[in-house]
């Protein structure tokens, strides 16, 4: 049976694709991001400081909302490797429902976790 993963993986992992998507999707050069979580496949358990958490997650809110508010043309098509072509529209609706889905998650964590 698969592991939970826990509140801080799920986290992390949100913060880093957020960051993904402001660098590869919208070309925001500016952004530096290792996806560890994305690195490692799994919840390893290390992403327990709640600090850095924090710091991480408001750095992501705060990357990709500067690319959004700079894109202009919505209709551009991108192409990753993860998803093929989109428009930026398109890519849009992507994370925005990655972070949902992987929010619930969390509040099932927080909820039923131990």
């Amino acid at each position: 049976m698969a592991k939970a993963n826990s509140a801080g993986f799920l986290i992390r992992h949100i913060a880093e694709v957020e960051l993904l998507f402001a660098k590869n999707v919208f070309g925001l050069a500016e952004v530096k991001i290792v996806a560890k979580t994305l690195i490692a496949g799994k919840d390893t358990g290390e992403w327990t400081n709640l600090a850095e958490l924090k710091e991480m997650t408001s750095l992501a809110a705060k990357m990709l909302e500067k690319a959004i508010l700079e894109t202009s043309d919505w209709s551009e098509v991108i192409e990753t490797k993860e998803f093929g072509k989109k428009t930026k529209a398109e890519a849009f609706g992507r994370i925005v429902t990655h972070t949902a889905y992987h929010a619930g998650q969390l509040a099932l964590v927080l909820k039923y976790g131990k």
